[in-house]
């Protein structure tokens, strides 16, 4: 199961690694990201997300971009994930998503935003720091 308070990136062209942190027992290598390096665009638009996210069960997905997405009743471990998809210039710019599910329905979320195609960074909201998408999985497992 994951645990997760992230704004999801398409991984900039330029960045450099910045400095280990120690969060929640990890050492984990972060990223330098200069905020005009995040306009990198993801590899869907907000329409084929929205397509994507609707063909989910248990998904309700609004037209602002908001969305939140519920296991089924009867999981030994309970999940849901809110989050809401921004676009710019037609294409999806950032996703925030927080909330808990397994690694299945994760990866499930990411492809409807172009993942694996489209390389993705991810900027733990309440730590205030980017992370690669293997730091990420590391981060995110519930101990």
């Amino acid at each position: 199961m994951f645990r997760f308070n992230v704004s999801v990136h398409a991984r900039p062209r330029s960045m450099q690694l910045g400095p280990i942190v120690a969060i929640r027992g990890l050492r984990l290598q972060t990223l330098s990201v200069s905020p005009a390096a995040l306009g990198e665009p993801m590899g869907a638009s907000f329409e084929v997300a929205q397509s994507h996210l609707n063909e989910l069960p248990r998904m309700f997905f609004e037209p602002d971009g908001s969305f939140v997405w519920v296991g089924e009743v009867g999981d030994l471990k309970p999940w849901q994930v809110d989050g809401v998809v921004y676009d710019r210039n037609a294409s999806l710019h950032v996703v925030e998503m927080k909330g808990s599910c397994s690694e299945t329905a994760f990866d499930t979320l990411l492809s409807a935003f172009g993942w694996p195609g489209t390389d993705l960074i991810f900027q733990l909201t309440d730590e205030g720091v980017f992370i690669d998408e293997g730091e990420f999985r590391r981060f995110a497992v519930v101990r």
